[in-house]
């Protein structure tokens, strides 16, 4: 393994918690405005249809994705500008 990609393991490991964070603050926003309630339906909540679940799942899995994918490729951008190389 090169220097720099084990260098980068644990700031890729902070960068992921706190893109964690931040996607599921943005996913209760998100949800809020699409069905104006404060709480996302739970799989396992049987007073949910089950369009409500699978919709609650698709936006949380879409947002987690994109969070995820902007926060490694910052992370990566950032390490090469200061150490010239790319971390993955």
């Amino acid at each position: 393994m090169k220097a720099a990609k084990i260098a980068y393991k644990p700031v890729g490991l902070v960068l992921g918690a706190v893109g964690g964070m931040v996607a599921g603050v943005a996913f209760k926003q998100v949800w809020k405005a699409i069905e104006g309630e404060g709480d996302a339906p739970d799989a396992m909540d049987e007073d949910r249809p089950w369009r409500q679940i699978l919709l609650a799942a698709a936006v949380q899995g879409a947002i987690f994705a994109v969070v995820k994918a902007a926060v490694e490729r910052s992370g990566a951008v950032t390490a090469r500008r200061l150490t010239g190389t790319w971390p993955g």
